[in-house]
């Protein structure tokens, strides 16, 4: 995802980085032209300096040196044009000269630098590629469609995350947001993915899926403070929904302190229960897990779950995006909409228009809803050879 976005704008970066010594060729241009359009008592041929400055800021390493060059050539030979009365000497010389040095030594740092950012860049995106494996379309009776964009370049990586895992007793799905930023967000988020498509697809109850969540992210934080990491604290916000293919018009849904997911359809936008229950990792503050709550869910109707760089992006007036008042607005002028492919992408375009593009923290838009019978795809039923290999149906999920 973020990988292949980083990978489209590298090369349109090299393409504008090659014309980037216009702007200081354009600069000793000018200054050139204004020292001979002035007049003897006004001399600025020393601005010259300056424009070494400006290539170590746009330029490369090797552009920068070559403009220090020609704009201490330039120097010497609009100088030497001049009465010797006139002429800005040897001090103004020595200026410039030392000013190209100088701006090529900053523009093999602040190269370097680059570099190395983007190499971190890389670092944080394939961990998220590998904690987010790629899910199919139409995959174990459910189509599905989930957006994730990374947070500005000054921010850490956070830990948003989202699966489908399909069992013996339906397909269950978790989204949830890691408190924290940080490769320690990233390693939480895996934990609890892990779990979840273990337990997701073993386990019978909800509510002992949710249970192994928590007993997980206890682990987790046992761990990490035992090996002195100091953020060894975190808990997640989640939401686990389980559709049942015994009851295809409602959803079982545990809500672990995460913002409330949509139900959209014909007739509208609606709010499912809201995350009444403590974050995972923070249950035994409260007495216990929360509540398992069977709501209907009508088979046209698309359940939306967003983490809350969705619902806290802000515009420069300090404005959060209004989500519901969106989607409402969406479906009544399209109604086709609800698709979770294009719900996503309308939502994703709002998040960033409204926020110019400013993204403080990492954002997660995730729409499913179920297929028709006709339409299921493959993931709900025996593997390929399951029979072959001694394995029962129910071991026949993957």
């Amino acid at each position: 995802m973020t990988g292949m976005r980083r990978e489209r704008r590298r090369p349109q970066w090299e393409r504008m980085r090659g014309y980037a010594w216009l702007l200081p060729s354009l600069l000793l241009i000018g200054i050139v032209m204004l020292d001979f359009n002035t007049g003897a008592a006004f001399r600025i041929v020393s601005w010259i300096v300056l424009v070494p400055g400006l290539a170590a800021a746009v330029c490369g390493v090797g552009a920068t040196a070559c403009i220090a060059v020609v704009s201490l050539v330039a120097y010497a030979l609009v100088d030497h044009a001049w009465p010797d009365h006139y002429k800005a000497g040897l001090p103004d010389f020595v200026l410039v000269a030392l000013g190209g040095a100088l701006a090529t030594l900053v523009a093999a740092l602040r190269v370097r630098q680059e570099r190395r950012m983007l190499r971190m860049q890389d670092i944080l995106e394939t961990s998220v590629r590998a904690v987010l494996r790629p899910l199919p379309a139409r995959w174990a009776g459910l189509e599905q469609a989930g957006a994730y964009l990374a947070a500005d370049v000054e921010a850490q990586v956070g830990g948003d995350f989202y699966d489908i895992q399909p069992s013996p007793y339906g397909t269950r799905v978790l989204v949830g947001d890691v408190q924290g930023k940080g490769l320690g967000a990233v390693e939480a988020a895996a934990a609890l993915l892990g779990t979840f498509r273990e337990a997701g697809y073993h386990e019978e109850d909800l509510g002992t899926v949710a249970e192994r969540l928590e007993i997980r992210m206890l682990r987790h934080r046992v761990h990490t403070t035992a090996i002195g990491q100091e953020d060894g604290d975190r808990f997640a916000t989640a939401v686990l929904v389980a559709f049942s293919r015994g009851a295809p018009g409602v959803v079982d849904v545990i809500n672990f302190g995460h913002e409330a997911p949509l139900a959209i359809g014909p007739h509208g936008v609606r709010e499912l229960p809201d995350g009444d229950g403590a974050p995972i990792g923070l249950c035994d503050l409260t007495g216990g897990l929360p509540p398992t709550r069977r709501v209907p869910l009508a088979p046209e109707e698309t359940l939306l779950l967003v983490t809350d760089g969705v619902t806290e992006a802000r515009n420069r007036k300090g404005e959060f995006y209004d989500l519901q008042g969106d989607v409402a607005a969406a479906m009544a002028a399209d109604p086709g909409c609800a698709a979770p492919r294009l719900l996503v992408r309308r939502i994703r375009d709002g998040v960033l228009r409204h926020s110019g593009r400013r993204l403080t923290d990492d954002t997660t838009i995730y729409a499913v809803r179920r297929l028709p019978e006709s339409e299921e795809s493959p993931g709900t039923g025996p593997l390929p050879g399951a029979r072959e290999r001694g394995l029962s149906e129910k071991e026949g999920y993957f």
